[in-house]
């Protein structure tokens, strides 16, 4: 999607409706600029927490085994 815009007071940039929503970018996201071959490059960075509950799982650990390995692990420290 191409589209035009211009700069801001105080060198604000914001990008059409259109854009951030096709890129699923939301109010408060981060995200990353760059200048490449005289071209501004701005990327969005995931939030970890929303990427690791939209990520596919690959594992299962029960509340019991958790809180097995914590105080296993608080055990240890303790020695």
């Amino acid at each position: 999607m191409k589209n035009e815009g211009k700069v801001a007071k105080k060198f604000a940039l914001y990008p059409p409706k259109g854009i951030l929503e096709e890129l699923g970018l939301k109010e408060g996201q981060k995200v990353r600029y760059e200048v490449e071959g005289g071209k501004l490059v701005v990327e969005f960075l995931p939030d970890p927490i929303d990427l690791a509950l939209r990520s596919k799982k690959w594992t299962k650990t029960s509340t019991r085994e958790l809180e097995a390995l914590s105080e296993k692990e608080q055990s240890e420290l303790d020695a």
